[in-house]
């Protein structure tokens, strides 16, 4: 198998070589017009290929990839009349192997990351920090770095930034100014973080990229479906995620230039998502990472409803294109559809600009790369019927997949090792002790020479009342000196005076 059948054009099959197509695509168009049954057949081929994918399921419905379409199904008579249209020959229903995941960890196997692996930038749009916070979260996460510090989840990069916060003095010296307001801030959104349910999307374990790239026994590639319904009410989490996830597929990756299929192939739904209010530092890391990231066997397919969203530098890199149809009710739509008309190697056969508002659903205008790696000139397309159900499984048909998933056990439980906070709590406990230590020490420092000076004290008054003593002694040995010489005087004078009686 060396392409993917799209649909069928005037009798002619349209398809995706397998060997062109890491060289990125579009599904554009407005809602309501087939974009998600594209998605799904298109990644359906691709598995079928054995080409491990990853979607995002922002409205529930890619759940159904998991189980096989069904002759009882209201659509049914339908989708076996369009294969019929198309040429698409053994048509028939068949599942895809699916495995799900969550980063909230509750419609699929956890998905999880480290603090340290998202980075500073991506951190910074997470959190939706402005240039000064993103600033001083640079200096915490270069701090880190610099002593050794491992931060894996949420506890720890707050430890981190009280850390910070208490030698923001010193810091400022080495790192440059670290305002404690920043710092304030940044907790703040942390905390927000939190409350929005992704403090466990920090940690470990984290996501082994290996675990999305398998190729089962049969030859098929796992379908990775990411559970979107309810990150996606954060938008800036949403896009910030699936820009993380494709920048770990760029860094980690080894080159290997243009292989015969993908290694991987990632769609991104909703991708003006991750363009709208983007820094430009973040636009330059999406720009690059599409132009490179192709080289790595990885193909990048954005869908969303405009080709416009999508920044001019990245869509000069999506070489296979299916366009449905686009709304021309106002000025801006109207520029809207000239503009995508003209990104499509003309069809002398009509008029590309009118016939993208003249679309039907499940219809399309399609242009993939050739051989030689040029567009092929634009035809109008019936897109095939998928062979998986149109719409989501039910809660026990998802819980029974992830039971049986290749994954199950390995991410639901959450470990936490030694990491930053714990160093940081060593270390206060350890400043603690050590001033608790000195505390005491220097008590019976003071103790010691307050004995030592009642002491001297005492001896000094010992010394001074001496003299005293003394001075009492010796008047009384010369008065006693004295009586006895009058004594023996008189005593003379007795018996001289009796002898001369």
């Amino acid at each position: 198998m060396d392409d993917i059948f799209i649909g069928g054009a005037d009798g002619a099959a349209q398809s995706l070589l397998l060997k062109r197509a890491n060289r990125h695509g579009l599904i554009a168009g407005a809602t309501g017009t087939g974009k998600t049954v594209t998605l799904q057949i298109l990644a359906q081929g691709f598995a079928d290929a054995g080409v491990p994918v990853f979607v995002a399921d922002v409205k529930g419905d890619l759940s159904g990839m998991a189980a096989a379409g069904s002759e009882t199904a209201k659509l049914h008579p339908k989708l076996v009349s369009r294969a019929e249209t198309i040429g698409l020959e053994n048509y028939a229903y068949e599942s895809a192997p699916c495995v799900f995941w969550d980063v909230f960890g509750e419609r699929g196997h956890p998905l999880r990351t480290t603090v340290s692996e998202m980075g500073p930038l991506l951190l910074s749009r997470m959190l939706d920090l402005n240039d000064t916070q993103e600033g001083v979260l640079n200096v915490a996460f270069q701090l880190a770095e610099d002593e050794n510090l491992l931060l894996l989840d949420l506890k720890d990069l707050r430890s981190l930034l009280v850390h910070v916060s208490e030698r923001r003095a010193e810091l400022s010296q080495t790192y440059g100014n670290v305002a404690p307001a920043s710092i304030g801030a940044i907790q703040r959104r942390l905390l927000v973080l939190s409350r929005e349910g992704l403090e466990n999307f920090f940690g470990e374990p984290a996501l082994e990229l290996n675990d999305m790239m398998r190729t089962g026994t049969d030859g098929r590639g796992q379908v990775n479906i990411m559970d979107a319904t309810r990150i996606i009410q954060n938008p800036t989490l949403y896009s910030t995620f699936l820009l993380w996830l494709l920048s770990e597929l760029f860094e980690e990756l080894p080159e290997i230039g243009d292989p015969d299929k993908p290694r991987l192939v990632f769609f991104f739904d909703e991708a003006h998502l991750l363009f709208s209010r983007a820094p430009r530092a973040l636009l330059d890391k999406v720009e690059q990472t599409v132009k490179l990231i192709r080289s790595k066997g990885v193909g990048v397919y954005f869908v969303t409803q405009n080709p416009r969203d999508v920044p001019e530098p990245v869509l000069a890199q999506l070489g296979n294109r299916i366009q449905h149809a686009l709304r021309a009710y106002t000025p801006n739509e109207r520029r809207a559809v000239k503009a995508a008309a003209n990104s499509f190697r003309p069809n002398p056969a009509f008029d590309t600009e009118e016939t993208i508002t003249l679309l039907g659903v499940g219809e399309a205008l399609v242009s993939t790369l050739d051989e030689k790696g040029r567009p092929t000139v634009v035809q109008r397309t019936l897109i095939r019927p998928p062979a998986s159900r149109m719409g989501p499984l039910t809660d026990a048909e998802r819980a029974e997949v992830i039971k049986t998933s290749v994954v199950f056990g390995r991410y639901d439980t959450e470990l936490d090792r030694e990491s930053a906070y714990e160093s940081l709590e060593r270390r206060a406990e350890t400043r603690v002790r050590e001033e608790r230590e000195t505390a005491e020490r220097e008590a019976r420092e003071d103790e010691r020479e307050a004995r030592e000076k009642a002491r001297n004290s005492r001896s000094s008054r010992s010394r001074s009342r001496a003299p005293r003593r003394g001075s009492t002694g010796a008047m009384v040995t010369s008065v006693l000196r004295q009586s006895s010489t009058v004594l023996v005087r008189e005593l003379v004078r007795g018996i001289f005076g009796s002898l001369r009686r």
